[in-house]
């Protein structure tokens, strides 16, 4: 059986995008490694390991690179929540940048906020009781 195990992203500060991803979202480190040939190094961060069949965010920091053009292809990671109003606030209060408030959809009933990591990646908290059910449907 297959399994998603991890999304990449690069990142301009590792320090910082780890701080963000443990201290602010709650995440814990798993693991980070250097290579110092090719110049990068990796830092996994997540809810629980792969071995678990949890997925993680692979952060990927390219040594003297300090940002990234995002693009306009990628949207968000989604992390389902069971009270992203709760969340929100305790994202505020550690410092995180909430860009659309906890409410309703438009046009629907599922109930999601935003989130951007510091290097502008959008995070979409999900509550989990409609996380399942598609956007827009109850």
């Amino acid at each position: 059986m297959s399994q998603l195990l991890h999304t990449m992203i690069r990142v301009g500060n590792l320090d910082r995008s780890i701080a963000f991803y443990t201290e602010v979202m709650g995440m814990r480190l798993l693991r980070k490694s250097e290579n110092e040939q090719y110049q990068y190094t990796l830092a996994f961060v997540g809810f629980g390991e792969e071995s678990t069949g949890q997925a993680v965010i692979e952060l990927t920091y390219n040594w003297g690179v300090e940002q990234y053009d995002l693009g306009n292809g990628f949207g968000h990671l989604a992390i389902g929540e069971e009270d992203i109003y709760a969340r929100c606030e305790a994202i505020k209060a550690a410092g995180g940048k909430v860009t659309r408030e906890p409410g309703p959809v438009a046009g629907g009933t599922t109930e999601i906020a935003f989130v951007e990591d510091p290097d502008g990646y959008k995070i979409e908290l999900i509550q989990k009781k409609s996380a399942t059910s598609g956007l827009g449907n109850s």
